[in-house]
């Protein structure tokens, strides 16, 4: 089993910052790409950003330019910083991990979420 535990969620206003962090535990050998879904009120979730274990990353077209993803493989650990933030970035934010790239076959495990609320 794979224990994630985010944290960074808050208020802020238009133009903030924020920094998300995720750190997983357990059974991690296997993990190789991590990752940001988000959902707001009545939307479907959607992948913010993913990493690979190898360092590669892909964002959906809405962040780019405004966010970053990043892992230390040491401390077992994803971030997301968040910059220029917006009202509609607004949503909870899950940790995703994955067996394989979860951008391409999906998630396997999921963390509880943490909610952001960007005000204008």
């Amino acid at each position: 089993q794979v224990q994630l535990a985010e944290s960074g969620g808050g208020l802020v206003q238009s133009g903030g910052s924020l920094r998300l962090s995720c750190a997983a535990s357990g059974s991690i050998l296997s993990i190789n790409s991590m990752g940001w879904y988000r959902q707001a009120p009545g939307k479907q979730r959607e992948l913010v950003a993913g990493i690979s274990l190898g360092g590669t990353t892909t964002y959906t077209d809405a962040v780019k330019g405004r966010f970053t993803i990043s892992r230390d493989n040491a401390k077992n650990t994803l971030y997301l910083q968040m910059n220029s933030l917006k009202p509609e970035d607004t949503a909870v934010y899950y940790c995703a991990l994955g067996r394989h790239a979860i951008w391409l076959y999906g998630v396997d495990y999921w963390g509880k979420g943490t909610l952001v609320t960007v005000s204008s």
